[in-house]
């Protein structure tokens, strides 16, 4: 249950905090049957009382053409690296363009670092739920790093809370938990639900994450995405990136299998470019440089594209359910 005070806090705040001008003009591909689009592009813009572009859908063809007048485009991951794989995209293709805003997926760091070079533009990547609208930011003027998602925004307070409840140490991770103007009420009709999700106040968002000394925030994964091998948590997050970071990688996606013998086993999903594409036995060889021993794939599987969901998330709970046998009899 959303309020009217939750969604006019947040558009307030975002309005404040991405520097919204009299001339924006808002390139908008999302589906509005999701906060991205409905709340988190629009509300602000509203707000504002600035024009948009409303495209039915996001069209790399299109997309440039609209950019040619735009000022401010918001997206999710997807819609980057479907403009990174155009040659058209340059600097001078969005020469109007004031900020380029990713949400709703990570977006990866080698995606921020190409799309920089080619533009000029670092993407504002930002971190948010349906519960809570936006939640943390990177800033609009200083610095925008790869791979986290900012600060928490004006009026929204953010803690780490590690195991047993206890605040977590600066950059050590646990559960992402958040209060302020912008937390929902609760979920209709469910109270249990609703009494569950929160600790003494404060809306426990299912995420796991780190927090710097200076209070940017880095996202680790969800919760129900954390692998538990041999009595070690490992966070498929940190394999993902070693794996992306390698030549010939597109990007992959790691999560746990069944295991007689472990309880879980990490096993990662790949997929790869044509060409230069690794072998098995070359990433692994990669990882085992990079990585403690325990959290080394067990398995490395070739796919050609990631399960996702409408808003570009990779769908891990179909990959568990796809690899649920991987090590079935390996005991």
């Amino acid at each position: 249950m959303l309020t009217h005070g939750n969604l006019a806090s947040n558009a307030r705040a975002l309005r404040a905090l991405w520097g919204y001008r009299a001339d924006d003009v808002l390139y908008h591909a999302l589906p509005i049957f999701h906060v991205h689009g409905l709340f988190i592009a629009l509300h602000p813009t509203f707000l504002n009382g600035s024009t948009t572009i409303f495209a039915p859908r996001f069209d790399v063809e299109q997309c440039l053409q609209a950019l040619r007048s735009a000022t401010l485009m918001m997206g999710v991951p997807t819609f980057y690296t479907r403009l990174l794989a155009d040659a058209r995209l340059n600097a001078d293709a969005v020469r109007r363009v004031r900020l380029f805003i990713s949400g709703s997926a990570p977006l990866l760091a080698q995606t921020h670092d190409a799309f920089a070079a080619r533009t000029g533009h670092r993407i504002l990547e930002r971190y948010g739920m349906t519960e809570t609208g936006v939640i943390t930011s990177n800033p609009l003027d200083g610095e925008r790093i790869a791979g986290t998602v900012g600060y928490p925004l004006p009026g929204t307070q953010v803690r780490i809370v590690g195991e047993g409840g206890a605040p977590a140490a600066a950059d050590a991770p646990g559960m992402i938990q958040v209060r302020g103007a912008n937390v929902f009420a609760g979920y209709w009709r469910m109270p249990e639900k609703t009494a569950a999700e929160f600790d003494d106040g404060w809306f426990v968002t299912g995420d796991i994450g780190t927090m710097a000394a200076d209070g940017r925030v880095t996202i680790v994964g969800r919760g129900k995405d954390l692998i538990i091998s041999g009595g070690y948590n490992i966070y498929p997050k940190e394999i993902e990136e070693a794996i992306d970071a390698l030549e010939g990688v597109i990007e992959s996606a790691v999560v746990g299998a069944p295991d007689a013998d472990l309880g879980e086993a990490v096993v990662a999903v790949v997929t790869r470019a044509a060409g230069a594409a690794p072998s098995e036995a070359e990433i692994a060889a990669a990882l085992s440089a990079r990585l403690a021993r325990f959290k080394l794939p067990r398995r490395i599987v070739f796919l050609d594209a990631l399960p996702r969901n409408a808003m570009g998330k990779v769908q891990k709970a179909a990959l568990r359910e796809r690899l649920k046998d991987a090590f079935a009899g390996s005991g």
